[in-house]
This record gives structure tokens, C-alpha cells and sequence, in this order.
């Protein structure tokens, strides 16, 4: 049974979008920037590869981990608190570091409290907006704004700072992330479950077979993505662009993100058939996205390519999270959330790093993105498959009810 926690005030609320913009800007800057930090200091491209895919093998250990505490404790703010704490500790004494292994083994720890961040702060919304008006997107376009705002802001500062003092900029807006912490609701729903109910913890979280479904398809349409986000940065490079347009690449495939959620706040509809039928046109957009990646001559073009990560990426990341909170008992939502971040983040991020760095060595990102795309296009077939099995099966539950009321009609007629 599930007691509902006492909606938060407006001003928590309030403080809660803020936290997103810069939670979400601050880790753009490592995202948008390490590759190039890694390529500074003297590591191969597969070196690079193999430490982000030795982050997406942490968060299958982090995330449920987080998740669980997070459920058990009933304080998501808590769980983030310690999760910043532990990144902010971490960066700092990772950029200290030159040697390959010790960096590797420090990244690991590093990636543990940076891993769930993202998968935390959704559960914290969808538990503070539980019973109330406000809808999802209405808070995460806030980290998406940071996203955009703040990358593009780094941009010129990461130029006349230098990448080695990347660690700096991080640290100040890890601080001020850490601040807004302070006004931030717990993020907790009171429940009351039967003795024992812990102990099937993972049965009750793969109980539904369309989740299950769901976040398997999801690896093969977030690999290519996690391939893109590691490598971009150093392709725009190769082909001659500069810091500045690393910023505006992340800009324009951030600042759009705001409308598409807006777009499916009110108009998604909380039906689990037409949200895989999302699922479905994302997927080829995905698609269309990575060959247009394959068969670019300029960085420019790669910046206005990046527009369509709004609509791949916001899109699914949007739907995903809004179908596992469909699909997953509101008692386990955090554990939910954390699930999805792991197969999209996590396996999928482990596939992108370590054939992401080989491929994008020895065969080109030409023909790094002609696999993305292929690998999309099987994401597509799964996505269709399923929309199409929904589909009949609600045909068919309809055909069932309206059988007996036919029946019952006939004998109305008769007598």
C-alpha cells in the first residue's frame, strides 16, 4: 500500500529546476570535454575508448546499487548528495594523476558516484510531482537549458584557461550544484509494504515483460548514441573545429531539447502502445541521424547535425523514462529508473567504448557511423515488432470484451 508523501511548496520546487540546470551543465562540461583532456595528456584513442566504457561497467553495479538505497531510505536527496560529493572528491584527484592505469582505476571510482546522478535526479522529480499539476519535462527542460547554456559558456573559457585546468571550472559549478541540494525536496513516497516484500526485489522489477523488452531494444539504439557522445568531440577536431564549436555542437543539441519536452508534456499520452510507436519514429530518426554522420565533410555540418539529437535523444529519453514509470510500481520507481539508465548508459556505453575507440582508430568515423546506423535499423525492426504485438493485442482484448455484451444482447432479442 502506498501512502502519499506530502506535496512539496512551490519554493523546493523551484529550487529543484535550478538544481537540474546546473547538474546537468556541469557534467556536460566532462562529457563535451574529456575526450579531448584524455587526448591532451598523451592517451590513444582506444585508451580513451576503454576508460568511458570502464564507466558504463561501473554504473551496472552503481545504479541499482543507488537505487536500492534510495528506495530503502525513502530520501532521494540524500542519495544525491553523496553521489556529488563523491564525483566533485574524485575529479579533483583524477586530473592530479598522468599515469594510464592509476587514471583508469581512479575513473572507475569516479564513474560509481557520477554514473546514477542522472537516473536519481529524474526519480526525485517523478516523486515530488507525484499527486500534483506539474509534469515531468516541465522540470527536466531546466537540464537541458543547463546542458546547452553552460557548455557553450565553457567553450571560450576552456580556450584561454587550457584543457588542463578543466578540473577547475568543474569543481566551482560541482560547488554550486552541491548548494541547491540544500532547498531540494526529499523526493521520498511513504510506503508500506508486506514483510518480505524486499526479498523479490529483482522478480518484482522483471515482472513486466514489456519492460524487460523495452530496455534490451533500448541497448540497441543507445550504442551508437554513447558511441557519438564519447567521440564527437574529437571528430570535430580531426576535421579542424574548434573548442568553441564543441560548445555550440552541445548548445544546439541541448537548447532544443526544451520544446520537444514541453511538446510531449502535453501530448504524450501515458498508453504503453503509443508510447512504443514513439519509440518507433525515433529509432529511424536515430537513423537518419548517424548516416548523415557518416557522410560529413566539415566540422560545421556536425553542428547542425547535433540538431536532431532533440528530437533521437530527448525523444527517447523522455518516453523511456515516462514508460518505466508506466511499467514499474511506484514503491520500486527509483530502482526503475535505474535500470533503464543501466541498459541505456550502462551495457550499451560498455559496447561504445570499447569498439567505439577501435573503430573510430582503424576503420574512420566514416565508417564508425555506417555500423550506428546499422545497428539502429535493428532497433527499429524490435521497436516496430512490438508496437505491431500491442496493437493486436489490444484488437483482441477489445474483441473479447465486446463478445459477451454481443451475446448478452442476442438473448435479450430472443426472450
Amino acid at each position: 500500500m502506498t501512502t502519499p508523501a506530502a506535496k512539496p511548496s512551490g519554493k523546493p520546487l523551484a529550487v529543484l529546476k535550478r538544481f537540474n540546470f546546473f547538474l546537468y551543465g556541469t557534467i556536460a562540461i566532462l562529457t563535451s570535454f574529456f575526450p579531448l583532456y584524455f587526448q591532451e595528456i598523451g592517451l590513444s584513442k582506444i585508451e580513451i575508448g576503454m576508460i568511458m566504457a570502464g564507466g558504463p561497467f561501473i554504473s551496472i553495479f552503481a545504479n541499482p546499487f543507488w537505487g536500492y538505497w534510495s528506495d530503502r531510505l525513502q530520501n532521494v536527496k540524500k542519495i544525491l548528495v553523496f553521489l556529488l560529493i563523491g564525483n566533485l572528491i574524485m575529479t579533483v584527484i583524477v586530473f592530479q594523476i598522468r599515469e594510464y592505469a592509476i587514471i583508469f582505476l581512479l575513473m572507475m571510482v569516479f564513474f560509481f558516484f557520477n554514473s546514477p546522478t542522472f537516473s536519481q535526479s529524474n526519480s526525485l522529480i517523478l516523486n515530488a510531482i507525484e499527486g500534483t499539476k506539474y509534469k515531468f519535462g516541465a522540470f527536466r527542460l531546466w537540464g537541458s537549458l543547463g546542458w546547452a547554456i553552460i557548455a557553450v559558456a565553457a567553450g571560450p573559457v576552456i580556450s584561454r584557461t587550457g584543457i588542463l585546468n578543466l578540473w577547475v571550472l568543474y569543481g566551482i559549478l560541482m560547488a554550486v550544484t552541491l548548494l541547491f541540494t540544500i532547498g531540494l525536496p526529499r523526493g521520498n513516497i511513504k510506503t508500506v509494504s508486506p514483510k518480505g516484500e524486499r526479498q523479490s526485489y529483482w522478480k518484482v522489477m522483471f515482472t513486466s515483460k514489456v519492460f524487460f523488452i523495452f530496455v534490451v531494444l533500448g541497448v540497441l539504439i543507445s550504442v551508437p548514441n554513447s558511441i557519438n557522445q564519447t567521440f564527437v568531440s574529437l571528430y570535430i577536431t580531426n576535421l579542424g573545429g574548434s573548442k568553441e564549436l564543441i560548445g555550440w555542437s552541445v548548445f544546439l543539441s541541448a537548447i532544443f531539447e526544451i520544446p520537444v519536452f514541453l511538446l510531449f508534456d502535453r501530448y504524450l499520452k501515458k498508453s504503453t502502445k503509443v508510447m512504443f510507436a514513439c519509440l518507433v519514429v525515433i529509432s529511424v530518426l536515430f537513423t537518419l541521424r548517424w548516416l548523415l554522420m557518416s557522410i560529413v565533410t566539415g566540422p560545421v555540418q556536425i553542428v547542425f547535425i547535433q540538431i536532431l539529437h532533440c528530437i533521437t535523444f530527448g525523444g527517447y529519453y523522455y518516453v523511456g523514462t515516462s514508460l518505466s514509470a508506466h511499467l514499474i510500481p511506484e514503491q520500486y520507481r527509483a530502482t526503475g529508473q535505474a535500470i533503464y539508465a543501466l541498459t541505456w548508459g550502462g551495457i550499451s556505453g560498455i559496447i561504445a567504448g570499447l569498439f567505439g575507440g577501435w573503430m573510430f582508430e582503424s576503420l574512420g568515423p566514416r565508417m564508425m557511423y555506417e555500423i550506428g546506423a546499422m545497428i539502429s535499423i535493428a532497433g527499429v525492426v524490435g521497436f516496430l515488432v512490438m508496437w505491431l504485438w500491442l496493437r493486436n493485442t489490444d484488437k483482441t482484448s477489445r474483441s473479447d470484451a465486446e463478445a459477451p455484451e454481443a451475446g448478452s444482447k442476442a438473448t435479450s432479442a430472443s426472450s
